[in-house]
């Protein structure tokens, strides 16, 4: 349990549709003002960046530390603009604040606060009472999960409070017990999250409620752990929303569920972000092994069928894929990588971390560790190679790891560091 509910930050799909959900070919989009990370996971939602190449080590002389700015804590991922960075965190155990800062500078440009906080189970303590999941940045509107089930629209230029939804008022449902974890897609006019005991779409704008699917009543047994993702798979837009014991595939315009397949977990504890490879998804699970799920249409459904399980049991680390090759970080603290298309594992590590943040580009992975410490690993399917390491911080970790430009971003449970990361003269 110890950090179930941290990793799972998860949370926005700032995607611009400027045509049809139909003509939409894949859920990579950055938004038209070029929001470097805006959401869950990055640009893509899936840990993966394009641009320049990486410098080839993160030592002092190719990492060095910009700024810090001192926060109460938090576990949410920091979100970045072109000119800004946005942070959560609570203070006294009472209120959430929203706090943008200037991205270059860390100056306080404005702080939104509001009441929210929960005392999660003893025996989930160690994870703390504050917020955690990810804001998403779509345009210029900032959308913030508060831990009771709450979803704050704030404008991203001056902290206005533009319109706010709370979920158990609104649905009488209970109060997440972990928190409200999940992050919010937005998709044209409209934003998807897990909340209220369902899977529910809003107006962005207004934040009226258009429906709920998938009720389970929150509280102890519903709370998602996992974020929605956006896939054309088998020829349909879909959402794919990770559920406590089921996997399903929801149509964005009506609600409507296209399948479902049962995605055992013990205690129900299902995290990992479903990643898309072709035609198929890939999870993993604690307790279920891992395994991808092949989608084809059968006649006007569609349906689902596993094509091979590995025993290899992911936890709370959401994968990347790179080629044609797994890259994830297991239950037992271990890294691992498994070969898609059969399921053969390419290697696993020695353990160490309890919880890595994963962003890739290219044949390069950047890895951050609950721990404070930062891996530059080669993304082969032929060995473990770590190319460079560096301990950043004496604070758990446990918010995504960011990597926006030439910036990376590290929250730690006191506060956050922005690092410049280039070549030496360059």
């Amino acid at each position: 349990m110890q950090a179930f509910l941290t990793s799972i930050a998860g949370i926005g799909f700032a995607l611009l549709l400027t045509c049809s959900l139909a003509e939409a070919a894949a859920p990579a989009a950055i938004p038209a003002d070029g929001h470097p990370w805006g959401q869950w996971r990055g640009p893509s939602r899936d840990g993966q960046l394009n641009g320049p190449d990486w410098p080839e080590s993160v030592d002092s002389k190719h990492l060095t530390e910009l700024w810090r700015f001192a926060l109460g804590p938090g576990y949410s991922t920091p979100i970045v603009s072109s000119n800004a960075v946005y942070v959560t965190e609570t203070r006294d155990a009472k209120t959430e604040h929203v706090t943008a800062l200037e991205r270059d500078t860390g100056k306080q440009l404005w702080t939104t606060e509001w009441a929210g906080s929960i005392s999660v189970p003893f025996f989930a303590k160690a994870n703390g009472d504050w917020i955690r999941a990810t804001p998403l940045l779509d345009g210029d509107s900032l959308y913030v999960p508060g831990i009771r089930d709450l979803l704050v629209c704030l404008n991203a230029n001056t902290g206005e409070i533009r319109w706010k939804v709370d979920f158990v008022e609104t649905f009488k449902s209970s109060v997440p017990t972990f928190g409200f974890v999940c992050s919010p897609i937005v998709l044209g006019d409209f934003l998807y999250v897990q909340a209220g005991g369902g899977f529910v779409k809003l107006n962005k704008h207004s934040g009226q409620v258009e429906w709920r699917v998938l009720a389970d009543g929150g509280g102890m047994n519903g709370s998602a752990f996992s974020s929605p993702y956006f896939a054309n798979l088998a020829g349909k837009d879909q959402l794919l929303v990770q559920a406590r014991e089921k996997l399903y595939g929801v149509d964005p315009q009506s609600g409507a569920v296209y399948w479902s397949n049962e995605i055992p977990a013990f205690r129900g504890m299902n995290i990992v972000t479903p990643t898309v490879y072709k035609d198929s998804l890939f999870t993993s699970s604690y307790g279920a092994g891992s395994y991808p799920l092949a989608v084809s249409s059968a006649g006007d459904n569609l349906q689902v069928k596993e094509t091979w399980k590995n025993k290899l049991q992911g936890y709370m680390t959401s994968p990347v894929i790179i080629g044609d090759d797994v890259y994830l970080h297991l239950r037992n603290q271990r890294f691992a990588s498994i070969h898609l298309p059969t399921g053969k594992e390419n290697w696993v590590t020695e353990p160490f971390g309890k919880y890595w943040s994963l962003v890739a580009q290219r044949n390069r992975i950047l890895a951050l560790d609950e721990t404070g410490d930062l891996r530059l690993i080669d993304a082969s399917p032929k060995r473990y190679t770590e190319l460079s390491a560096r301990h950043l911080s004496d604070d758990s970790t446990w918010a995504h790891l960011v990597v926006a430009d030439d910036q990376v971003l590290v929250r730690d449970l006191k506060g956050l560091t922005v690092y410049r990361w280039k070549s030496p003269g360059q």
